[in-house]
């Protein structure tokens, strides 16, 4: 009798800008090269090997941090474009909107916040304190666990003439206690373009550590993945993005995004509290704006 024949599972594919940056303990540690281009060579991710393999090096074959942070600025900087182009921020201000209306009606003294969770440089948060658009008495904080980032996001605040008082910036991990949620009762958890980042089996602890704060409302917006949406990126990066890692990391962003009905299940897991809603776009004559659409979830009350 023949033995079953088992077949390889092709690992999940990771974007270069995934592999550049190592913390451990809460300080970062040096990143070999050569390490990175193994790591994606045994993906099956030639091209995004040989990317990395142009990366510039200082001795022992370590990735040059300050052109890897260098990098990551611009890579972020291009990405503004593409959410200026999906007018993301509006779309984000009009999600968020019915839930600051309703609490400010509620009690118009007691602040709300917003927390943009793996901010980057921070566009939303600054589109949001620029234009005014939630209305006031609202907080606005981006996190970022890169502080090369905050830093860059905070200079941008600045230019646009705004404060702590208008938005803030800090640099680590938001849901950590007695961090950046301290009325959650108030607060909503977004973020834009960080759940493809996760793998399926992270997904439960990303929602599980919102629901163990407690916040009232999480909101993350990420790739609808389908061919349109695909072909649609890979457009877009070429006609507009200069980096080639900005072209590679912004296809791939949309290749491994979560279906639909894995958000569902991972929020559900995670967050079981909560009424959990996810928002597919149109497969027939999608629409451009909706490429990224949002998981949702409302506590509920006891």
């Amino acid at each position: 009798m023949r033995a079953p024949t088992t077949t390889a599972v092709r690992p999940r594919p990771l974007e270069v800008t995934d592999l550049l940056v190592r913390v451990e303990d809460g300080r970062r540690v040096p990143v070999r090269r050569t390490d990175v281009v193994d790591e994606l060579r045994g993906r099956g991710q030639a091209r995004a090997a040989r990317l990395a393999a142009r990366l510039p090096v200082r001795a022992g074959d370590v990735l040059d941090e300050r052109a890897v942070d260098a990098l990551l600025v611009r890579i972020h900087c291009e990405l503004q474009r593409l959410e200026e182009e999906l007018q993301q921020p509006r779309r984000c201000a009009e999600l968020l909107r019915p839930w600051v209306e309703r609490w400010r009606a509620q009690d118009p003294d007691r602040p709300v916040r917003v927390v943009d969770v793996g901010c980057g440089i921070g566009y939303v948060v600054r589109w949001l304190a620029h234009s005014g658009a939630l209305g006031p008495g609202v907080e606005l904080v981006g996190a970022d666990l890169n502080p090369v980032l905050v830093e860059a996001a905070r200079r941008l605040a600045r230019a646009d003439g705004a404060d702590d008082a208008t938005c803030r910036f800090v640099a680590g991990d938001a849901f950590a206690p007695g961090g950046v949620v301290d009325d959650p009762d108030r607060t909503i958890v977004m973020s834009v373009g960080l759940l493809h980042h996760l793998s399926p089996d992270q997904l439960p602890a990303f929602f599980a550590a919102q629901a163990a704060l407690g916040v009232a409302v999480f909101a993350h917006v990420d790739p609808d993945p389908d061919p349109w949406s695909t072909a649609a990126a890979w457009m877009f990066h070429r006609a507009r993005m200069r980096e080639p890692v900005s072209r590679h990391d912004g296809v791939l962003s949309v290749r491994r995004a979560h279906p639909g009905p894995v958000l569902l299940d991972g929020a559900r897991q995670g967050a079981p509290g909560y009424d959990i809603t996810v928002t597919d776009g149109r497969r027939l004559r999608p629409r451009v704006h909706a490429a990224l659409r949002p998981v949702t979830g409302v506590r509920r009350e006891p």
